[in-house]
């Protein structure tokens, strides 16, 4: 599920070969993380850790995405959607922050590239959780 989407987001903008991590926590983890990295003290959805110019095992490794998928789940029941396609959204606006995309700072193109991807075919489909990695 999580492979296949993030494969799927990264044809579409037709990256190159790469790999990074998606982990999930608690809303507690999150929190800490938030706190420590952020310097924000409440649970977000999602977090993303861009690692620029790391590889491994010879591709480059773009980083982490935390997400919790409790606010996720509280997310969901507020926008009125499910949980799938709230990690859906989270895991495309992770994938995108570590392209270098940045919705604070860039005029509102990574917001209109998410929705063009959400709106896209690229689907979560069934398949394993952990690390991503693309052969472009």
């Amino acid at each position: 599920m999580v492979e296949s989407l993030c494969f799927r987001v990264l044809q579409i903008l037709r990256e190159s070969a790469c790999s990074f991590s998606v982990t999930f926590v608690g809303p507690r983890r999150i929190r800490l993380l938030n706190r420590r990295y952020r310097g924000k003290d409440y649970p977000a959805d999602v977090l993303t850790f861009r690692y620029a110019g790391e590889s491994l095992e010879g591709q480059p490794f773009l980083g982490e995405i935390v997400i919790s998928p409790e606010v996720a789940s509280r997310n969901a029941r507020q926008w009125n959607a499910t949980l799938q396609r709230e990690v859906r959204r989270l895991l495309i606006h992770g994938v995108l922050h570590l392209l270098g995309y940045d919705h604070e700072t860039d005029k509102g193109e990574m917001r209109r590239l998410e929705n063009r991807l959400m709106r896209s075919r690229a689907r979560i489909r069934s398949g394993p959780v952990g690390r991503a990695r693309y052969a472009g």
